[in-house]
């Protein structure tokens, strides 16, 4: 071979090397991921597709065009820890969870509560929020209701389609005489409300607190104990994605990061003991 064309070859080989080194310290640093997570497959390789109403405020809602909330910050932080990123798909509550059993989604984060009835359709991550119903009326129109006794013939209560507040209202309420009706959404049930078309909403208290901030004499009168927990939703197709999901979620409690998150939407409130972590 000419010598000439040698060296010629030999710079090529060197310059594309010196490239190839110049990208790769350039590189992103990969997502930092949960130390011998287990195994697992998502829907679509390196994303973590979450279903959610997204308008459930302080849970998750969309601001300015972003996803937000204390659901939204967590479920990301979980996917961090796995090496993810999360894709959030919009979907109706009442049928939320039959669509992640469907394999629509990877996971469900909508301030879902674990009952007995869902674990029959999906697998549940451990609890990471501790809940309570509320009560809410709107005093300046039915100024004599402070308590659920209050509640009877001739009422209408506002619940959303298919919630754990909406079983209770139907369990407790109804047996009263009251009316139950019920909405997609929870923000609507509160603009009925303070419209005077219903009469008293039966809610999640926190996302309740949050909804009435600018509404006109709606108040939240009674806080209702169930003794509800959140936990996030997986199809029982994939209890890898669940174990892996689970690992993430003791990781963040245990660094403190579940509590930075909390104090960031809850402000003033402590954080429960189970949810302190050791950091």
């Amino acid at each position: 071979m000419d010598r000439r064309r040698s060296m010629a070859l030999l710079g090529v080989v060197l310059a594309l090397g010196m490239i190839a080194v110049a990208c790769k310290k350039e590189a992103a640093p990969p997502v930092a991921q949960s130390p011998e997570a287990p195994a697992f497959t998502t829907l679509m390789e390196g994303v973590l597709q979450v279903g959610s109403c997204l308008d459930y405020p302080p849970f998750e809602s969309v601001e300015g065009g972003d996803e937000v909330g204390f659901d939204v910050d967590l479920a990301e932080a979980v996917a961090e820890r796995l090496g993810l990123t999360v894709e959030w798909v919009r979907a109706d509550f009442d049928t939320i969870f039959t669509s992640v059993a469907a394999g629509q989604f990877d996971m469900v984060a909508a301030a879902s509560t674990i009952t007995e009835e869902r674990q029959e359709v999906v697998d549940f991550s451990a609890p990471y929020y501790n809940s309570r119903q509320a009560l809410v009326v709107n005093t300046g129109l039915t100024p004599a209701i402070a308590s659920t006794d209050d509640i009877g013939e001739g009422h209408t209560v506002g619940v959303q389609k298919g919630t754990t507040g909406a079983d209770w209202a139907k369990d407790n309420l109804a047996p009263q005489g009251a009316e139950i009706k019920t909405y997609q959404g929870a923000p609507d049930a509160f603009r009925d409300l303070e419209a005077g078309g219903i009469t008293a909403v039966v809610n999640d208290e926190p996302s309740s607190a949050d909804i009435i901030t600018d509404l006109e004499g709606v108040e939240i009168v009674e806080p209702i104990d169930t003794g509800e927990k959140y936990g996030f939703a997986l199809s029982k197709d994939n209890p890898e994605l669940s174990a892996a999901v689970n690992q993430a979620l003791a990781e963040i409690i245990a660094d403190g990061t579940y509590a930075e998150i909390f104090g960031t939407y809850f402000p003033g409130v402590e954080v429960p003991a189970e949810f302190q972590g050791s950091a």
